[in-house]
């Protein structure tokens, strides 16, 4: 999971970079590079976003197991307690 939102990462930065290299290259006029800009950043934004949501599922996913892992373990445990006492 950690290698996927790390190479997200650096697709993401990349896409901005050259996204940013090729507006200041481009013959446009100012009001179209800022028009472009916007328009690069809204896309940029509405990307974080739904990986921030992405990952906020996977996180609640993540600890949903963790809490019935750890649940589970307890009754374990208190079984064995049992078996152990008689």
């Amino acid at each position: 999971m950690n290698d996927n939102s790390s190479k997200f990462g650096w697709f993401l930065a990349g896409t901005l970079l050259g996204g940013a290299l090729g507006l200041l290259f481009a013959p446009k006029s100012g009001k179209e590079i800022r028009h472009d800009i916007k328009r690069t950043a809204d896309t940029s934004r509405e990307a974080m976003e739904a990986s921030g949501k992405e990952m906020m599922e996977r996180g609640k996913e993540l600890y949903e197991r963790g809490r019935q892992i750890a649940e589970d373990a307890s009754q374990l445990f208190e079984r064995g307690k049992k078996l152990v006492q008689g």
